[in-house]
């Protein structure tokens, strides 16, 4: 296997951080310094993935894949490239990808009228393998795997497209195909200190765009304009990001409704988006009352409240996932909001960082153990239909002992959806 000291003297990776994002942060820290000092120091301590944190990835890859007992692992443009090489390309109909081999840098496959473009990527001293467009990529794939794999299964990325699968059966079926995720999921799955720092800054700059535009409710506004709002805030701090509003009754409806309305006096006022920092995703609900909130609206939300608290108490190290849905749906369930997804429509959480929903998720029925530096969205919720509904949702972290949440600013009240810190 090849060592990482070996890996970063031999690697250019250092073209391909963000380091952009990382000093645009800086030249709007003194605009938003007087609102939030946490931030201001969560900004001041981002720096962008290095040699070292790629080399660290490659090497958990290679362990992966030889405990997989796999030749090699292929992997097309998506998150997973950008995670394992640091490579953002697009997906179109012409196979691009990397093939990871332990005890190798990463050879790649390519158009070859694309290669001076991918060569402005891709450090000089990983290995490019062309394809012209009369030619198949397929072939290079089998070829790459029998010059450099230790035996002829591969390992496939999940989201890899069908037609890529389907092309390497028929032109190479001496080659065993099997799923990937047991290498991507428990590299992705697992954050490191710097990847939380990311979804920490994420998270508190979406809390703070919220709690900026909310001051902004007014009759007749609509959802659109508060979407607006949000992505104004977002850009204060220098990133993009969005916020997608329900208002009255189609805040019963879980991703919203297609028949859109203004905003009314009393009102429940459902936001759900989130924003990313160096590439890693924020995902924060918050439901509030543009007025005066019912009995009924205080009552559910505060059994929701309860719900969330619930979740964040029963994620630790150890618990299967689907231990800390049930441990939300049962506050529900007693509440008189049941049987299982009768109100409460959806899973508990989802996992998050480059993807806005990826791998784990908390869900009946999933047995995985958790991890620490495994992160989830905590996000119970009770739908009224033809009334309104009621989601809470803040990111957390899982740490040895527990869990956190990530950007502080919890909900308090209905009437309070960001604590002062």
């Amino acid at each position: 296997m090849i060592s990482r000291r070996k890996f970063l003297e031999v690697s250019g990776l250092t073209a391909l951080t963000l380091s952009g994002a990382a000093k645009l942060f800086s030249s709007t820290l003194d605009l938003q310094a007087n609102q939030d000092k946490k931030l201001e120091h969560l900004l001041k301590n981002i720096k962008p993935l290095d040699n070292e944190d790629y080399a660290n990835r490659l090497e958990k890859a290679a362990r992966l894949i030889s405990e997989q007992k796999v030749g090699a692992f292929f992997v097309e443009p998506g998150p997973s490239l950008q995670y394992f090489t640091g490579v953002n390309w697009w997906r179109s109909e012409r196979t691009f990808g990397a093939v990871l081999i332990p005890g190798r840098l990463p050879v790649w496959v390519c158009s070859k009228f694309e290669e001076e473009r991918a060569r402005e990527m891709i450090p000089v001293e990983q290995e490019i393998r062309t394809w012209e467009e009369n030619e198949s990529p397929f072939q290079l794939i089998k070829t790459i795997l029998s010059d450099y794999g230790q035996n002829k299964i591969l390992a496939i990325e999940p989201s890899t497209r069908a037609f890529i699968l389907y092309g390497i059966k028929k032109e190479a079926p001496e080659i065993e195909i099997v799923d990937g995720s047991y290498v991507s999921n428990n590299c992705r799955g697992i954050k490191t200190e710097k990847e939380i720092l990311y979804l920490e800054a994420a998270n508190r700059i979406t809390k703070l765009a919220y709690r900026q535009a909310f001051q902004k409710l007014k009759e007749g506004l609509w959802p659109e304009e508060l979407a607006d709002l949000i992505r104004q805030e977002h850009r204060k701090f220098g990133i993009s990001g969005s916020g997608g509003p329900s208002f009255g009754q189609n805040s019963a409806f879980p991703h919203g409704s297609r028949k859109v309305r203004p905003l009314h006096y009393g009102d429940v006022v459902l936001v759900d988006g989130g924003g990313q920092v160096q590439g890693y995703n924020s995902d924060v609900t918050r439901s509030l009352v543009f007025g005066q909130p019912t009995d009924q609206m205080r009552k559910v939300w505060e059994i929701v409240k309860k719900a969330q608290s619930a979740a964040l108490k029963a994620c630790r190290p150890g618990v299967a996932c689907e231990e800390v849905d049930r441990a939300a749906r049962r506050v529900i369930e007693e509440a008189g909001y049941g049987p299982g997804y009768k109100y409460f429509l959806h899973r508990l959480g989802h996992g998050i960082g480059l993807e806005g929903h990826e791998y784990p998720y908390l869900v009946q029925g999933n047995k995985l153990k958790i991890q620490p530096g495994m992160t989830f969205s905590n996000e119970p919720g009770i739908y009224i239909y033809g009334q309104f509904g009621i989601r809470i949702e803040d990111c957390m972290v899982v740490t040895e002992d527990g869990a956190r949440i990530l950007g502080g600013l919890e909900a308090v009240s209905i009437d309070q959806p960001f604590a002062d810190n």
